[in-house]
């Protein structure tokens, strides 16, 4: 029997999947999440690429009824994802659209949750920079924020790292320090209306955090994501 790969995270509601990256000569490892509903029904939250074992070991859990794009660079798997689960509704950050103008899409997201999922998960569409958007969820029952690039967290201990990524982000300050993307950090949107989406997913209940990028925040994750977003916050993010 083939080994499960997917990471037990909450029982019966959440599981993970990384997956390696490579992005300009950099290595580090994506975050797949899959979420289960009430109903029984399954989620896949920013997909990684889809084999027959990977359908089987998801399909074995419930049916999956939705495929989500969560940010503007976390779409690239869709299609192998769309290819096994091919009646799933598939939902898109706001952007993806035009980044991946051949995709197809059902549904982009707002602040207002789909009817599918409204009664156990909030969302906040969040727009940082121009080329750079996302939708941030919380997963009420477990208490758990789900984000992709709002804020990432490699330290020491981070598996699929190599020396380039080490070496850029020790550049930039974000080894060892839970930041946003340097797509964001480096070029801020419109810093009010940021800063309102920022204090609305604080504002959340929330005690830890699935990123995609990085090591999970399960301890003090309110006050980790606050000083993530500091600079933007001024001084809320000093708590």
């Amino acid at each position: 029997m083939t080994a499960p790969s997917l990471e037990v995270f909450v029982p019966d509601a959440l599981w993970l999947r990384e997956y390696p990256v490579r992005l300009g000569g950099a290595r580090f490892n994506a975050r797949m999440t899959l979420i289960k509903l009430r109903s029984g029904e399954l989620l896949v939250h920013s997909p990684c690429a889809f084999d027959d074992s990977l359908a089987a070991e998801v399909a074995a859990l419930g049916p999956v009824a939705a495929i989500i794009a969560p940010g503007n660079l976390h779409w690239l798997h869709v299609p192998s994802c769309q290819q096994a689960f091919p009646d799933a509704v598939t939902y898109i950050c706001p952007g993806v659209e035009k980044r991946a103008k051949d995709l197809r899409f059902d549904v982009i997201l707002g602040d207002e949750a789909p009817p599918l999922w409204a009664d156990e998960l909030s969302q906040r569409a969040l727009q940082g920079t121009r080329v750079m958007r996302e939708v941030a969820f919380f997963h009420r029952a477990s208490r758990t924020v789900i984000l992709v690039d709002l804020v990432e967290n490699f330290t020491p201990a981070t598996p699929g790292t190599n020396l380039l990524l080490r070496t850029l982000f020790r550049a930039v300050g974000m080894w060892n320090r839970a930041r946003p993307a340097p797509e964001y950090r480096f070029a801020w949107g419109d810093k009010a209306r940021v800063r309102e989406g920022l204090e609305r997913i604080l504002a959340w209940d929330f005690e830890r955090v699935i990123l995609s990028h990085g090591d999970l925040i399960t301890r003090d994750a309110k006050q980790i994501v606050a000083q993530a977003w500091r600079k933007i916050l001024g001084s809320q993010g000093d708590v």
